[in-house]
This record gives structure tokens, C-alpha cells and sequence, in this order.
């Protein structure tokens, strides 16, 4: 699974000629922290940069277009920061509990990468892609039944996440490209898979009180 080192690859780069010069890579670019200035507003795209050894520290993220995976084989147990989600437990408009399984498709805006890295820091996983990603995702399915978000609704449920996602994203310099929907597992234990197959999925979710109580805390977030 995915880990943050796919946004933020390294923080200290490759150095050469004593450290005055460093590399980007293709599909990566690169800020710049000055013990003095603090993070610089400059980025670094791929190429041969020039800085000031002990003075300037530079950091690679990824450019490239990164899936972020809501599956049960995640887990955050050890690592806050990985760059996906456990099955989220949700509330469909007839009070009927399931666990959701998707695939978010994101991008850092990197114009920006600089403000990200200085205002959210090198946490922005746990501290805005989790908890918006859950808290949208709760919110679009209270708007349908469990029998339309099981069958015919799947691809108007996915453009509205994917539409709720990038307005609440995006001004956090995340940009998201699409969202897939995998799978919905109602707490009786049939699951929609691909939007076809069923089959049996073992292991119950969270008592309804938790997860109204989980819906009503994440609407409030960020």
C-alpha cells in the first residue's frame, strides 16, 4: 500500500558537487526550507537546482497523479500518514448501515506546494485528505436509499463525491481527478462489487449509534 513517501519522496534530496547543487527528477519537484526564511516560496521543477549548503534543505513530492485506496486490506495502524483509508462506515437515507470501499484519484497542485508544505505541514493525509474524503463520502450517500445506492444510482453517487471532493480539496491545494466507488457492504453482509457481482463479506460494521455519531462529527470538519 501506498505510503506518503509517494507525495513527499524525500527530505533531503540528491546532492552533488558538495551540496550546492541538487536533482529533481521527472514527476517530482522540489521546495526549498532556509533555516533563516523558513520555507521559500520558489519550486523546484525537474532539472539541476542551485542552493546554499547548511543554509537551504530541499524536500521532493510527487507530482504525478497518486490513487488513494479506502480498502479493508488498510491499515492506520502504523502509519497515520498512508496514503489511503480503512472501510468507511456510513448512513444511506433510509437508516441503513454499510462500509464503503473507493479509489480517489488526486494531484498536488504544485504551485502551491510550498503553502501546503507550510501551513498543513508534512501531515496533510491524516489532517485533510482523511477526513474530508470520509466525511463527503457520508454525507452523498445520505441522499440516497440502500436499494438505489446498491443499483442504479452508483455512477451519479460517484460524481457527486468526486464533486464534493474537489470543492472541498482544492483549496487545500489538492486537486482530485475522479472517484471510484468499488464497493458497498450493507451491515447484513451482501456486498455490491463492480456494480454486478454479490457476494458474502464476513465481519459486521460499527452499532448504528457510532456511526450516526461518526456522520454527524465528520460533517463538521475543515
Amino acid at each position: 500500500m501506498a505510503s506518503i513517501d509517494n507525495l513527499l519522496v524525500s527530505l533531503f534530496v540528491d546532492e552533488v558537487v558538495g551540496g550546492f547543487l541538487v536533482t529533481v527528477p521527472p514527476g517530482h519537484v522540489g521546495c526549498i526550507y532556509s533555516i533563516f526564511r523558513g520555507v521559500l516560496k520558489n519550486v523546484w521543477y525537474p532539472g539541476m537546482h542551485f542552493k546554499i549548503p547548511l543554509i537551504h534543505r530541499a524536500k521532493l513530492f510527487n507530482a504525478q497523479l497518486i490513487e488513494y485506496t479506502i480498502s479493508k486490506d488498510v491499515s492506520l495502524k502504523d502509519n497515520k500518514e498512508i496514503m489511503g483509508d480503512e472501510v468507511i462506515n456510513a448512513v444511506t437515507a433510509d437508516n441503513k448501515f454499510v462500509n464503503v470501499e473507493a479509489t480517489v484519484l488526486i494531484k498536488l497542485d504544485t504551485e502551491r506546494l510550498p503553502e501546503i508544505w507550510q501551513n498543513i505541514g508534512e501531515n496533510f493525509v491524516s489532517k485533510v485528505v482523511r477526513p474530508v474524503t470520509r466525511s463527503r463520502i457520508r454525507k452523498v450517500l445520505t441522499n440516497y436509499t440502500l436499494n438505489n445506492a446498491l443499483a442504479t444510482s452508483r455512477s451519479k453517487i460517484e460524481d457527486e463525491v468526486k464533486e464534493e471532493l474537489r470543492e472541498s480539496l482544492q483549496p487545500h491545494g489538492l486537486f482530485v481527478d475522479n472517484f471510484y466507488l468499488s464497493s458497498l457492504t450493507p451491515i447484513d453482509g451482501e456486498v455490491v462489487e463492480s456494480g454486478s457481482e454479490l457476494k458474502m463479506e464476513t465481519g459486521m460494521p460499527k452499532n448504528a449509534e457510532e456511526i450516526r455519531s461518526q456522520r454527524g462529527l465528520s460533517g463538521n470538519l475543515l
